[in-house]
């Protein structure tokens, strides 16, 4: 079974007791490609050092909307630079956040513009966070990133920029039917973590069903939000089986058809193959 992790926190302090037999487990579970994104400068330069230790791992670069607040003159630049290393695949974790609500969202807005232009510039799709206040499926976070996004996706078509046809993920999907259509229709790829598995996700495990299989991504957005049956217990990426599982059933599947579709999808976004 060829298995993915799209978005796992490797780096961040949770790990650091047994991050290589953490890296053990999940490559004995079928892991061949762990994905480790961004959040700031420090932990973006920290994803990065991870990947360069393995081939099997690769980095994102970015800076979150909770730490909006660490934009600095120069962290475009910084990010560039650490973005031309062949193991930086995306720009991200990138987007806006009003639950935490941790920084103004003008300032927000206009540091996921900046970023995105960077994503443009090298040609790298973005790892895209979304998050209402009170973890609502839409509102005006939703309504605001999709007004951010559509003009962008709009100039990669219209420059015939090969991330017109990959521009990103929304990660960690928690969003409206609504949402993930208008998501879907800018070319985005759909991002499934744990709370798939969750006894009240009734009205998520629905809208997975409707989604095109080519556009699913498997990620445990680890160390947070281990699935069933892990649930309760720091999440890491041999966990990501649970979720392949869950997908595969809502899709009536075997999870070796799901793995391979989700690895193949995670190839096209990244490439990280080539």
């Amino acid at each position: 079974m060829r298995l993915t992790d799209t978005h796992c926190h490797l780096d961040y302090e949770k790990f650091s007791p047994d991050r290589a037999e953490v890296l053990q487990r999940a490559w004995e579970a079928g892991l061949e490609k762990i994905l480790i994104p961004g959040l700031n400068l420090e932990s973006s330069h920290a994803a990065l050092a991870l990947a360069e230790r393995d081939p099997r791992l690769f980095a994102a670069v970015g800076i979150h909307p909770s730490d909006a607040l660490t934009w600095q003159e120069n962290s475009l630049a910084a990010l560039r630079e650490m973005a031309q290393s062949n193991r930086v695949k995306a720009i991200g974790e990138i987007g806006l956040d009003y639950y935490w609500d941790d920084a103004p969202h003008p300032l927000q807005h206009s540091i996921l513009q900046a970023q995105l232009q960077l994503a443009e510039e090298l040609r790298l799709p973005v790892i895209l966070h979304l998050r209402e206040a009170a973890d609502a499926p839409e509102g005006s976070c939703s309504q605001d990133l999709l007004a951010i996004l559509r003009p962008w996706a709009q100039r990669l078509q219209a420059q015939n920029n090969p991330l017109a046809q990959r521009p990103g993920v929304f990660h960690s999907f928690s969003g409206s039917a609504e949402v993930a259509r208008q998501a879907l229709a800018l070319g985005f790829y759909i991002g499934i973590s744990g709370p798939i598995t969750y006894k009240n996700a009734e009205t998520k495990r629905q809208i997975l069903a409707n989604l095109p299989q080519e556009k699913i991504l498997l990620e445990t957005d680890s160390p947070f939000l281990a699935p069933t049956p892990q649930r309760g217990k720091r999440n890491e990426p041999a966990f990501v089986r649970h979720i392949a599982d869950k997908i595969a059933e809502i899709h009536q599947q075997n999870p070796e058809e799901t793995a391979a579709q989700t690895y193949q999808n995670a190839a096209r976004l990244f490439a990280w193959e080539e």
